[in-house]
């Protein structure tokens, strides 16, 4: 183990992010009863320029007077690019204390969320706002992907990245016009077998942007997130994308229809039969501890101090969802 220590990002439940249009208030009832871990309320690419300015106050109204529980609230904020970006944050920090974080589309360099970051803390001072903003970035454009490392690193606001296909794929010039689905075209042949045929497998073309994102997120102690799955009438791709990332180690996907919110909750719940395994090898290993033994083998199979701390992750998570009593 290194050295270093690195500060893990405040913790949230983040299996699921629901994705809410600021023009359309109609739909923030709905999102508040919805079982959607994390909500933000768009301003960025699903509100129309000549709506921006009615989209922040229909936000400013629904974080105030409407019930969100214990939802996370977040915002997604224009981007730096653009006029509306310091309006959408002056307006809204200044006046919600509903509020729980930021999402900062297309950021390309670290620079980017340092200005954030001191925007945020003035109002914070200003204001005298106790609950502090946390940040999530969009990793959505080859400049991002070129700089993620040192964007994880950028403000101690920071808790998680998000993987943003549509804008990533155009960004790269991409051959695709489905966003986070597969293309039929990038695959690999097998060699011919003895009867000179040939298969042909489909691959992921979007597991190299999405493994580096996971590493520095990973590295630097922040949650990683998957973004959008376009097709929402195909419930099987959006598990199929969803399980990819979660093999990786991603925590949660965006969901940009509810019928996608409890997909996404139930790929990335532990199964019972996960925490079980998890509380067996804690077991397992405090019997080792009191033994004198450094290792271990459960179901004929090795475990040591790193099978502790996966299992150590996975109960936490766990707990974080109520399910371990």
């Amino acid at each position: 183990m290194s050295f270093t220590a690195v500060s893990q990002a405040t913790p949230r439940l983040h299996r699921s992010e629901l994705a809410v249009p600021g023009s359309n208030p109609g739909l923030f009832e709905k999102a508040a009863r919805s079982a959607s871990d994390i909500i933000f309320l768009d301003l960025e690419d699903a509100v129309a320029p000549d709506d921006k300015a009615q989209a922040r106050k229909n936000i400013i109204q629904g974080l105030n007077d409407i019930d969100w529980g214990r939802k996370t609230m977040m915002i997604r904020i224009n981007g730096l690019d653009t006029h509306y970006m310091y309006r959408d944050v002056v307006d809204i920090v200044e006046v919600c204390p509903r509020l729980d974080m930021i999402l900062i589309p297309k950021v390309g360099v670290p620079q980017d969320v340092y200005a954030l970051d001191m925007l945020v803390t003035q109002i914070e001072n200003a204001t005298g706002r106790t609950q502090r903003i946390g940040f999530e970035v969009l990793i959505e454009t080859a400049l991002g992907m070129a700089n993620v490392e040192a964007i994880a690193q950028s403000s101690k606001r920071l808790e998680a990245m998000s993987f943003g296909v549509a804008d990533y794929a155009a960004s790269t010039r991409a051959r695709t016009t489905v966003i986070g689905g597969v293309n039929k075209d990038s695959g690999v042949l097998t060699d011919k077998d003895a009867g000179g045929q040939r298969q042909y497998y489909w691959t992921d073309p979007w597991h190299a942007a999405q493994t580096r994102m996971l590493v520095a997120c990973r590295a630097y102690g922040l949650r990683p997130i998957d973004g959008p799955f376009g097709d929402f009438n195909d419930s099987e791709g959006f598990v199929a994308a969803a399980n990819r990332v979660a093999v990786l180690g991603y925590e949660g996907k965006w969901a940009i229809h509810p019928s996608q919110i409890e997909l996404a909750n139930q790929v990335f719940t532990p199964s019972a039969a996960e925490v079980t395994k998890a509380r067996r090898i804690m077991e397992a290993m405090a019997q080792a501890a009191r033994e004198g033994r450094g290792a271990v083998s459960l179901d004929g199979r090795l475990i040591d101090i790193a099978s502790i701390r996966m299992a150590e992750g996975l109960l936490a998570k766990a707990h974080a969802m109520g399910l371990t009593g």
